[in-house]
This record gives structure tokens, sequence and C-alpha cells, in this order.
């Protein structure tokens, strides 16, 4: 109980030495509410582009696995060592289906690129926009990574077998040239040929900083696009396991690909080979990346902060000489004088924090407003680690002008004027 009172008295003196120089301590805690303000907000941000990356990529299936020539996006450009890689050829799909038994399917998608094709641009009398992606999708491919459709129909197994000249467009390409709203069985030309659209794409899920490549996707037929684009290299092929066996699925593969591809034991894959959870893992490990430096960033404002802390916690100290005579004088231990200082200084940064806490959430807010997409609450992680990390600031930096506050001599300083 005594405890209890002694620290309630210890906090309200602190409370009273922050508000008689408030303006002086709002000066010394800015660093303090800058460095929680930006880790809180980094933290929320991270959170809110995590999520919509973690929906984006469940849209690709949780059981399929992806065989590309790079190790990474196909429409970003490979390093020098990728390019020396031989390409991924369709043949590969009918051998993993023939020898792969924990695989159910396989789809092939090839990704139409502006050095093959040029600067790609979809045209209708009136309109035209070079916002798109061209993507040839074997037939399949829209049962193994299913997809939403506003409105019309994907095209069958017999248009891309006769290599048909139809597509299914994205929303936003639906947009750019089809204003009006009607564009099921309209005529777009797209790099210098003619399809009719079959169907538009719902708006997709998730994505990239509110962005998702599939929104601005013309999906033609595989075969469309192969004799169309004979020189074509950036093929996908999506093999789908069967339930509960993507990890035996995915190492045959494995060990396919690098016997086809006579790849030397003890050398590196000569390929990228992927399943949706490595992606997330990888793109976990960048967001960690971002979340450690904007902690190094802040922790230089925690650092002005805390320095900050001391100085005023050390004048308050020799503003208080005569005060910490008189206390000594009728009894009071050092633990109770250091008790006393170490309050007033945690309670100093504390305020710091929880002022930090306030600003993050006002930016958070503000950055869901404009940017939907990273719109997310501030996780617990990123209040919690601010709120402890301004009491240990307030520790830290408290504890030497405490322990030099305990240390003074009761005469001296009734003496001291």
């Amino acid at each position: 109980m005594r405890v209890h009172v002694e620290l309630r008295e210890n906090i309200q003196m602190a409370v009273d030495a922050v508000w008689s120089h408030r303006f002086r301590s709002a000066l010394t805690i800015l660093g303090i509410v800058i460095g929680i303000c930006t880790v809180v907000t980094i933290g929320s941000i991270t959170s809110g582009l995590r999520q919509g990356i973690v929906t984006f990529f469940a849209e690709f299936g949780p059981d399929n696995i992806f065989l590309n020539r790079f190790d990474r996006d196909p429409n970003a450009p490979g390093s020098p060592k990728e390019l020396k890689r031989k390409p991924i050829i369709p043949e590969y799909a009918a051998l993993i289906k023939e020898s792969v038994r924990a695989v159910e399917d396989v789809a092939l998608e090839l990704f139409i690129s502006s050095e093959t094709s040029g600067l790609l641009t979809a045209k209708v009398p009136g309109y035209e926009t070079d916002n798109l992606m061209l993507v040839g999708f074997s037939a399949n491919a829209f049962e193994i990574q299913p997809r939403e459709l506003a409105e019309g129909r994907v095209y069958t197994p017999q248009e891309e077998a006769r290599a048909a000249r139809v597509c299914v467009i994205g929303p936003l390409v639906k947009q750019a040239l089809f204003p009006d709203g009607n564009a099921v069985g309209r005529t777009i030309t797209v790099a210098g040929a003619e399809y009719t659209v079959l169907g538009v794409f719902a708006e997709a899920k998730g994505g990239f900083f509110g962005q998702n490549g599939q929104d601005m996707q013309i999906v033609i037929p595989y075969e469309t696009a192969r004799l169309r684009f004979p020189t074509e290299e950036r093929l996908i092929l999506v093999s789908k396991a069967r339930p509960g066996m993507r990890e035996e699925a995915y190492e045959e593969i494995r060990q396919l690909l690098r016997r086809v591809r006579k790849t030397p034991p003890g050398l590196p894959d000569d390929f990228g080979l992927s399943t949706t959870d490595q992606i997330i893992k990888r793109l976990d490990s960048i967001l960690s990346m971002v979340v450690l430096v904007s902690i190094a960033l802040a922790s230089l404002g925690l650092m002005v902060g805390g320095i900050g802390v001391m100085n005023i916690m050390l004048v308050s100290v020799t503003e208080r000489t005569k005060e910490i005579g008189v206390r000594k004088a009728i009894g009071a231990r050092k633990f109770d004088i250091v008790v006393q200082f170490l309050t007033e200084a945690v309670t100093l940064a504390g305020i710091g924090g929880l002022a930090g806490i306030v600003f993050a959430a006002l930016v958070t807010m503000l950055v869901g407003k404009l940017v939907p997409a990273l719109a997310a609450p501030m996780p617990g992680w990123a209040v919690g680690m601010g709120l402890l990390v301004s009491v240990g600031v307030g520790v830290f930096f408290g504890t030497w002008p405490a322990m030099k506050a305990a240390n003074l001599d009761p005469v001296e300083a009734l003496r001291y004027e």
C-alpha cells in the first residue's frame, strides 16, 4: 500500500514538474515524438502494404508452383547471369504433367515484352491506351488460377486450339477503351492485330501500393500469342499440385528440370521455381529491412530526445537542490530520490511516446485516405514498441541525473542558493 502511495505521489510530482515547464518540456521531447511517430507510422504502412501483397498472391492459388526462366517477375529484366540461361519451353508442360504424379495440371502463360512487340498499344475508334500488359494464357489457366469476370466469358480450349483472335481484358483497359461501359463483342486492335473482346475481368484484389497489374492485362489464347510473337521467350509454366502434395510436386519438378536441362550436380538451378509462400517470405524479408532501416533512422531522433531529457533532468536537479536536501534531512533514502527523478524522466519520455503514437495515428489515417490500398490499423507491436522504447529512453537517460540527485550531500544541498 505504501509503495502504491509513494508511486502515485512521484507520478503526480513528475506531472507537476513537466507542466510547470511545459514549453521547455515540449522542446525536450520533440526528438522522441518524431522518432516514435516514424517507427509506428512505418510499421502501420508496411503492415497495410503486406496485407495487400498477401491478398494479391492469394489469388495466384495456394497449390500452384511457378516455373520461370528468371528468379523474379517475368516482366522484370533478368540479370546478366539469368539472361544466359536456356529459355523455358512449352514442351516442359507436357513433360511435367506426364512425369510428376503430384501435379494435376499445367498451364502456360506467355508474357509479351516491348522488346518483342515494340511499344504495345490497344486501340478502338476514338480511344487508345498503352497502359496495358499483353499475355497469352492456355485455356486451362482460368481453371488453375480462377479469376472473377465482371461480364462476358473466357475463351474455350477449342478457340485456343485454332488460335482465335479473341481476348479477355482487365477493368483498366475497359475503362480506357470503352468509357461507355459496353465492351463484350467489340473489336480492339493490339500491336497491329484485331481481337474480339469476349469478357472483362472483375477488379483484382490486393496489389502493390494500390496497383494490380492484372487490371491492365489483355489476355489472348496462348496459341494465338505463340503464332503472333514466335520469338517471345518470357514463358511461365504454372503447375497445380494435387491437394496436400505441393512440397512433393515442387521437389519432383525441380529434379525433373535439372535432369532435362542437364544441370551438373552441385551447381544451382538454372531456372526459377517458386510458390506463393516463398514469394511472400522474400517480400517479408524486404519489408523487415525497411522497418529496420526506419528504426535506425528514428533512433537518431530518440537519441536527441534522450539527451534532451538528460539535460533537462540535470537542470532540474540543480534547480531543486535545496528540495533534495530537505527530503534527505527528513529521512528520504537515496532510493527514494532515485525513484522520484527516474519517474519524472520516464513520465517526460512517456508523454513524448504517447504524442508520437497520436501523430502516427493521424499520419496513418491520412495515408489511408490518400492511398486506400495502404489503409490498415496500427499494428499492436508498433504501438507497444513505441511505448516501451520511450519508457526505455526515460530510464536510460534519466539514470545519471537521478543518481546525481541521490548522491547529493544533504548539508551542502540545504546550503545551496
